[in-house]
């Protein structure tokens, strides 16, 4: 008998501890143009692929192919506080440990813009 109590007691400490972790925040993005203007290709009639990025702390998940755009964070005041180009082939990439808070997340991929909002703790 105290044997199954122990099992049970192991189990139920086991699963626990399993949903403890915190699961990967989806980012919602809008889209733009960065640059309408600039465009000298005709306007794309097919759909926007907008990218499907997750943030998990300091890390940011891409399910969506996003090779060679420019992801940029930006703080409360506008000012561009982290500036990278996402290397190919990457599932994922890590934040700097420096940054806390609220951000707007950008990724720019041609004359597309796509942003949304993350906090970083």
């Amino acid at each position: 008998m105290k044997k199954l109590i122990l099992i049970v007691l192991l189990m139920t400490i086991s699963s626990n501890a399993v949903q403890m972790y915190a699961e990967p925040v989806d980012i919602s993005f809008e889209t733009g143009y960065v640059d309408p203007t600039s465009d000298d290709d005709e306007i794309q009639r097919s759909p926007i692929m907008t990218p499907r990025v997750a943030i998990d702390g300091y890390m940011l998940s891409f399910f969506t192919p996003c090779d060679g755009c420019e992801l940029q964070l930006l703080d409360e005041e506008g000012n561009v506080v982290y500036n990278v180009i996402i290397p190919g082939g990457s599932a994922t990439l890590t934040l700097p440990s420096y940054l806390s808070g609220d951000y707007e997340i950008q990724i720019i991929r041609g004359n597309y813009l796509f942003w949304g909002y993350i906090n970083i703790i």
